[in-house]
């Protein structure tokens, strides 16, 4: 039984709080947490924590509707678990509670879709995607040109394909560079493009004479303003990780307690200590469990930004891994959908595990899947640090060629998201967290817990 300590738990996941009270021998502290009839948040802290450590667990989640008073007393989701965070963090600092820890499971804003912004990249080639057939064999899935795995050709240079998108192969550049001035110059604006100004220097120029050409912004801005790639950074956008962390250090945290960051680096964001458990262990022992055979299966990454994720557990398991590439290239907000996928590795005939810290709309592990049975994988598992599976996520899981998806409880799952989905299973990860608060509490090494991985 651990000494001076409180555990108090939101509205987010108290079964997952019950579990961490059992395993560290303590009773959840008693607080009211509702709503009033306005739809304002009323928080009062019913033990005395004066003096002792206090641990507030709230996860974050799609919420479900816990309609007890009216509609205006209706959970919404994340933003009102967040308000119900810092009011409880502020009345346990009032109350003269000697630390303030914040547990949060799933860090809240730690990972944005993607959706407001237009991603950088090649532009596609229409080209590419109409000799599809003739060159990788059927229009998705084939072996493309240069023996790529596509499910949609991405623009990467190949054989026979133009390096630029309109350019044909042995066109001479300064004659389509100078028809394409003329064709700036007669447009129906009555605007025309300068010619390209000299650098000076027989080294700078197109042999011959003629046109020179310069990179130089200053020099050049006319043609520069065209060919500058367009980025995916808006810097009128909000960056909701860092103002969410200024909240909890103003509301009173003292330290962060959170489970697989998406992004490691909001660590950062904080003057408050954070420390960021890893699933990693848990996701290997299932592995060496649960999966039948998988000393040959192969880890995979469904997109880049897990790859060091997924390399860490198929190194420690030495199995072999293969990495999807994912690149979205909108031209519209409403086609983000058709991103190209492109599989890198070999996959025929063997079972494939897909690890992730998050599925949220389980639109990227559903493609991957589909993409690797394409390729022959026998069976798709997926290994999921945090399910919030928003949206259509189940009927998505369902309809496609997932065979298992393993998610942890760090978000909560109820009984009828787990009934309408039987490929969905849920790992308890709540001891974990319980080590983690003792380990604090005492003031000993939280590595320890992950020296072995």
């Amino acid at each position: 039984m651990v000494r001076n300590i409180a555990v108090i738990s939101g509205n987010s996941h108290p079964s997952f709080v019950d579990s961490i009270c059992n395993h560290l021998g303590v009773t959840p502290s008693r607080r009211v947490l509702n709503k009033f009839s306005s739809g304002e948040t009323r928080c009062e802290i019913q033990d005395s924590v004066r003096g002792k450590d206090v641990y507030i667990v709230q996860s974050f989640g799609v919420a479900p509707d816990n309609n007890n008073g009216g509609a205006s007393c209706r959970i919404s989701g994340p933003n009102d678990y967040f308000v119900e965070l810092c009011i409880m963090i502020s009345a346990c600092k009032t109350g003269s509670a000697q630390r303030v820890t914040a547990v949060l499971p799933l860090f809240p804003y730690s990972r944005q879709p993607d959706l407001p912004y237009a991603k950088a990249g090649a532009p596609l080639s229409a080209r590419g995607v109409a000799g599809q057939g003739a060159a990788g064999g059927d229009g998705a899935g084939g072996c493309g040109v240069g023996d790529y795995t596509f499910e949609s050709v991405p623009a990467t240079p190949g054989v026979s394909i133009p390096r630029t998108e309109g350019l044909e192969e042995g066109v001479d550049l300064e004659s389509a560079m100078t028809m394409a001035k003329r064709k700036v110059g007669a447009n129906g604006s009555g605007t025309h493009t300068p010619p390209l100004p000299s650098v000076g220097g027989s080294g700078s120029g197109v042999a011959g004479g003629g046109l020179h050409y310069t990179s130089h912004d200053n020099e050049n801005p006319t043609w520069m303003a065209q060919l500058k790639p367009r980025t995916g950074y808006k810097q009128w956008m909000s960056q909701a990780g860092s103002l969410v962390a200024d909240l909890l250090t103003c509301a009173g945290a003292d330290r962060i307690l959170t489970c697989d960051l998406h992004e490691s680096t909001y660590q950062g964001f904080f003057d408050i200590p954070v420390d960021n458990l890893y699933m990693r262990p848990l996701l290997k022992q299932y592995i060496q469990h649960h999966i039948e055979n998988y000393k040959d299966a192969v880890i995979v990454s469904p997109d880049a930004g897990g790859a060091k994720r997924a390399t860490a557990i198929a190194d420690n398991l030495e199995l072999a891994f293969a990495l999807i590439h994912k690149e979205r290239r909108p031209t519209k907000i409403t086609d983000r959908q058709k991103a190209s996928m492109m599989l890198v590795g070999a996959v025929r005939g063997q079972v494939c595990i897909l690890v992730d810290d998050l599925a949220d709309t389980c639109n990227t592990i559903t493609r991957a899947a589909k993409l690797l049975k394409r390729e022959g994988a026998t069976a798709v598992y997926a290994l999921l640090t945090h399910g919030v599976l928003s949206g259509d996520a189940i009927a998505r899981i369902n309809a496609s060629a997932l065979d298992r998806v393993i998610v942890t409880n760090t978000v909560a799952q109820d009984k009828d998201r787990c009934t309408a989905c039987p490929k969905l299973e849920v790992l308890d990860v709540s001891g974990m967290f319980a080590e983690a608060i003792r380990r604090v509490h005492h003031g000993e090494s939280i590595s320890v817990l992950f020296q072995n991985d």
